[in-house]
């Protein structure tokens, strides 16, 4: 969790809505196709969109690295189909392997995914097929279509409208960025990464090995509720070969020209970067959530599952009949951000109080929202808030259930908003993320497993490591290789 300012789609969502759709011509395919935004449209959306993913992942910040993508990136936009469009490239601070791109040449790469990669070209594969997204202009179709049946939703909204009011507006945003696209979709995008990654001169052979890789992981569908590339980006089949048969035909059309792999050069630039969580930015051990970075630390109810993210931390029972958000507020008084608090979200008041946890100041208040179900039933959403002052912030805890379960889920509540405290264990203070160690081979015809060995990896992560490698745990390696390893 960070302190970030979230960011308002109130107004993107009424402009969507007078959208008219009109014909355009595709710039990769140069046929007409319905549109329902103009490309002034899509870049001020992507503008708008721009902060909000910002703001919920956070940047990761290696000027370097960014330097390198934006060079590359930018070269690669000059030949692509929409040469005009300006490219924008951001590193995300999240574990995830991911890219994605949003409308108006916004193209996005996390962390997780930077570690991953073994050499340039398959950073330039990648980078290709999400610039393919955009030249397509897949992401304006699918978030087009996306937004005006978030329109529809939120319209129809009655029984749980009062709990969507607590979700982040932001994180409302994200909901529209991870859509999957289709199978021919994916084809095309692979196609014009192939052509945009070959023509600036890297090898294209190595996206299909990363998409293997990809496979080989079998990543699960989300992590801690951020979709991976294999969720976003569905295999349209035979992708292995489809790739290597298009980079065959496009090196041909190149004749004279090399193509780049660049192992060493990628790996010594991704030597440091963090890999995994960050518990800098907050970790849950034995029930109790420690934020290192803003010195605090909160109990856990046991068996509450807890998602951790810059904007905010989510915790819900197993029954997910309830949950306890806290985010920071903007304000700086703890009795004014719960007015504020009251008035935004439309609560009536039911009790206010002054309070002190653990020795700063606070105030307590209970509050509800009575709304109609959908089968005309009255139903009440009773809130729990805590709002507590630590060197000049306000952090806010917010407890929500329906009127008949509060009482059972209140005790909950209050062992995690009562049990907020400065975090001053040095041992917890002082947590380090694992990061991307780069080791070069000293002596010729070791296996990696024997080089595993040497540099003291533990045998249980040996799959693991040999994955992100991208190389099997017997493979021979020769003096002067280079190999990713883990250390603190």
């Amino acid at each position: 969790m960070k302190a970030v300012k979230p960011i308002s789609i109130f107004v993107l969502i009424v402009s969507l809505v007078l959208l008219i759709p009109s014909c355009a011509v595709n710039p990769v395919t140069g046929k007409s196709q319905l549109m329902f935004m103009s490309e002034d449209q899509e870049i001020t959306l992507g503008a708008q969109y721009d902060p909000s993913v910002v703001s919920t992942f956070g940047i990761y910040e290696d000027e370097a690295l960014l330097n390198f993508i934006t060079e590359k990136g930018t070269e690669m936009g000059k030949i692509s189909h929409r040469p005009d469009l300006q490219y924008h490239f951001k590193v995300l601070d999240s574990p995830v392997v991911n890219a994605f791109a949003v409308p108006g040449g916004y193209i996005y790469l996390t962390r997780g995914i930077l570690a991953q990669f073994n050499n340039e070209a398959e950073l330039m594969g990648v980078l290709g097929h999400e610039m393919g997204h955009v030249t397509a202009r897949h992401t304006a179709q699918q978030q087009t279509r996306q937004q005006l049946g978030q329109v529809a939703l939120a319209a129809g909204m009655i029984a749980s409208k009062e709990v969507a009011q607590f979700a982040n507006e932001a994180m409302q945003a994200m909901q529209l960025l991870f859509l999957s696209f289709s199978r021919a979709n994916e084809r095309e995008a692979d196609r014009l990464g192939v052509e945009y990654s070959s023509k600036i001169g890297y090898d294209a052979h190595k996206m299909a090995d990363f998409f293997d890789v990809l496979n080989k992981m079998q990543m699960a569908s989300s992590h801690a509720g951020v979709p991976t590339w294999m969720s976003t980006h569905p295999d349209p089949g035979d992708r292995n070969v489809a790739v290597n048969k298009t980079t065959e035909e496009w090196q041909a059309k190149l004749p004279g020209k090399t193509f780049a792999i660049n192992t060493d050069s990628y790996l010594n630039m991704i030597d440091g970067i963090v890999y995994g969580e960050d518990p800098r930015q907050g970790f849950v051990e034995n029930n109790m959530f420690y934020h290192p970075a803003l010195k605090f630390q909160f109990q856990i109810p046991g068996k509450w599952q807890l998602i951790n993210s810059p904007l905010q931390v989510q915790i819900v029972p197993e029954d997910q009949n309830a949950a306890i958000i806290f985010m920071l507020s903007e304000e700086k008084e703890a009795g004014t951000a719960a007015q504020k608090t009251i008035s935004d979200l439309q609560l009536s008041l039911i009790d206010s109080k002054p309070a002190t946890v653990n020795g700063l100041n606070a105030t307590v208040t209970l509050s509800q929202q009575v709304s109609q179900t959908q089968d005309g039933q009255q139903q009440t959403l009773k809130v729990l808030s805590y709002f507590i002052e630590k060197e000049g912030t306000v952090f806010c805890f917010h407890g929500l259930t329906t009127d008949n379960l509060f009482d059972g889920y209140k005790a909950s509540f209050e062992t995690t908003m009562k049990n907020f405290a400065r975090l001053t264990d040095g041992s917890k203070l002082n947590v380090q993320p694992d990061r991307i160690k780069i080791k070069t081979i000293r002596s010729a015809s070791v296996s990696l497993s024997e080089a595993f060995k040497y540099y003291q990896v533990p045998e249980s992560k040996y799959a693991e490591l040999a994955l992100l490698n991208n190389l099997d745990i017997d493979h021979t390696l020769s003096k002067g290789d280079m190999i990713k390893i883990i250390e603190k």
